[in-house]
């Protein structure tokens, strides 16, 4: 089912960051529920993220304009070379799907690494780093709403697409759930 894709919207303050008795310490324990936590909230709250992370790319930007822009060059190209193989090859494929976040951390890495050669390394941290380490940190604590579920339930179902959502199809993210459905779902019509 091909649908249109559309942006999340802009989620008030005071959902997005309510007071402390909405954030709370995962379950280190049960990593599936962390992971399907963060997902969760990366979907939801999307907007906010990338509004927090485009004032920090353009601070810093302002900054230094080359440095940023070499920066997110490495980093798009890591990606999307890591999304190629991930495609490409059944062994990254599969390390990507059962550890989200290493792999997350092997593209931060290897662009760092990369970054290192050009001497870019601080725009690298304060630029591109920094921001997504102040999300996963919302994702990780932020403890989720009714809203907040439901509207993850109808992205993962097909019924509408967001950017986030494009971006959790290619590292293989989704929560448990929906993949059991979707799997239920095609082998009922491949029969």
């Amino acid at each position: 089912m091909a649908t249109k894709m559309e942006l999340a919207p802009l989620r008030q303050w005071d959902d997005f960051f309510p007071g402390v008795d909405r954030f709370a310490k995962p379950d280190f324990s049960d990593l599936a529920k962390w992971n399907n936590r963060m997902i969760s909230n990366l979907m939801y709250y999307q907007t906010n993220y990338f509004a927090a992370a485009l004032v920090v790319f353009l601070i810093v930007g302002f900054l230094n304009p080359f440095g940023m822009f070499l920066g997110g060059t490495v980093v798009t190209l890591v990606f999307a070379g890591s999304v190629w193989a991930g495609e490409n090859k059944a062994f990254i494929k599969s390390f990507k799907r059962k550890n989200p976040t290493l792999f997350v951390i092997c593209v931060m890495v290897t662009s760092y690494f990369l970054l290192s050669l050009c001497g870019g390394v601080m725009i690298f941290i304060f630029g591109i780093t920094f921001p997504l380490l102040l999300i996963m940190i919302h994702a990780s604590l932020r403890l989720r709403n009714i809203k907040n579920k439901l509207e993850n339930k109808i992205e993962g179902a097909g019924l509408k697409k967001t950017p986030m959502g494009i971006i959790m199809d290619l590292l293989d993210q989704q929560e448990e759930k929906i993949n059991k459905i979707q799997d239920f779902i095609e082998s009922k019509l491949k029969e």
